[in-house]
């Protein structure tokens, strides 16, 4: 991957190109620091029903507009919010790079947010929601998440729930576009084949309001080992733990993340090889650290059938404990490749360079090389790994289960 260029506009908005050779295509993605952990807890579900609302029309544009636009020149458009960030990103053939930042730029400074289109997309959100709480697989990680953070910004839903949707207005939504989406606030990333000059003028003209003012801070993660359980019978029981994990600050992340990964990242880890190949107790399970600024979560899960709920739960739990007291160098060896490998096979492509390149610059306010972070994985000893698997798992967990109740009180759904 090249080093990029990363400048600013006079208007504040932060843009960051990388040149990918060989290619015929950009990939263009605006990141809004701004997410669902960002809310007050009345206004559940504003952020994401705001990344909904900008493709129903701008000033210039109606939603059939933007979405033809788009994919009159074989384009792709769309988005996604989570507790963090929200992303809007499209891929196009690189000579449609300006209708493609054009696009995105009217999406989040002229939207329309007209009152019939709201209570239209209230519906189609529900009807997201409705489809999650009937997806055990899905919602049983929005439940943990919520045990893990009761009443914190870290815990609600992204999608929010009925009466905080209900509640939310076209004034709310232009709310949040004002104390939101300063140019402060925006990162521009381009990736493939691309002029940076030309971008930086595209850019200047396409976001051309400062915004700013005081930028929204979220209240702080705190871990809490809440519980969770939905006794509704399906054909299996989804099992999930948490536990307290280095946020992306501190510096025991990247031990903490391959001890996670030795653990449960993999067919060849050891709760897959323990839980599923030797005693058939879970279809599948996994284990994964998700950092934020100032909190972390590893988090484990296993589909399994209700009769095997609690010795499944009870193996999790000691094979977890026993990595942690003697995870071996060959395990960790095969962490670290998997680890790298990843990231460097991500990079391959304009969409994986310009995904890096922003998380980099939105986690740590500067480029980070891939080189850097490599050498950060490799530098991580089995006895660093250890420790971090032993710091997370000395806490009591957070749970949350669907189809079978192994331990905690009983909650409805």
């Amino acid at each position: 991957m090249n080093d990029p260029i990363i400048a600013h506009t006079a208007h504040g908005l932060r843009v960051a190109t990388v040149q990918t050779p060989g290619v015929e295509t950009v990939a263009v993605a605006l990141h809004a620091e701004t997410g669902a952990r960002f809310e007050r807890p009345e206004d559940n579900g504003l952020a994401h029903l705001f990344e909904h609302m900008v493709f129903k029309g701008t000033a210039t544009r109606s939603a059939r507009a933007i979405a033809e636009q788009m994919e009159d020149v074989g384009g792709n458009l769309n988005a996604w919010t989570s507790r963090d960030t929200t992303v809007f990103h499209a891929r196009l053939l690189a000579r449609d790079l300006p209708l493609g930042i054009d696009i995105i730029a009217d999406l989040v400074t002229a939207p329309r947010f007209d009152d019939e289109d709201l209570a239209r997309e209230k519906q189609v959100v529900l009807q997201e929601l409705g489809e999650a709480r009937d997806t055990p697989d899905d919602i049983v990680f929005d439940h943990l998440q919520e045990a893990a953070f009761p009443g914190q910004g870290l815990g609600r839903s992204i999608l929010g729930h009925e009466d905080s949707l209900d509640r939310l207005t076209s004034d709310d939504l232009r709310g949040w576009l004002a104390s939101h989406y300063g140019n402060d606030r925006l990162t521009l990333v381009v990736a493939g084949k691309l002029d940076h000059d030309k971008v930086m003028r595209m850019a200047e003209r396409a976001f051309p309001n400062a915004g700013g003012g005081p930028a929204p801070v979220p209240e702080p993660g705190r871990f809490a080992a809440g519980q969770f359980s939905d006794p509704r019978r399906f054909e299996q029981a989804q099992l999930t733990s948490g536990y307290p994990a280095p946020g992306h600050y501190d510096p025991g992340h990247d031990a903490a993340a391959l001890f996670t990964l030795a653990a449960g990242g993999g067919m060849s880890s050891r709760l897959f090889q323990e839980v599923r190949e030797s005693r058939g107790l879970a279809y599948s399970i996994s284990a994964a650290t998700t950092p934020y600024a100032d909190a972390g979560l590893m988090s484990v899960h296993a589909a399994t059938a209700r009769k095997d709920a609690a010795r499944a739960r009870d193996l999790i739990e000691r094979v977890l404990a026993e990595t942690a007291a003697t995870l071996e160098p060959a395990e960790l060896a095969r962490a670290k490749a998997q680890a790298v490998a990843s990231l460097l096979m991500a990079l391959e492509g304009p969409q994986g360079q310009g995904d890096y390149l922003a998380r980099q610059l939105l986690v740590h306010r500067r480029w980070v090389p891939a080189a850097e972070v490599v050498a950060r994985i490799e530098a991580v000893t089995v006895e660093a790994a250890r420790a971090a698997g032993a710091a997370m798992l000395a806490h009591a967990p957070a749970r949350a289960e669907i189809g079978a109740v192994t331990t905690g009180r009983k909650k409805a759904a």
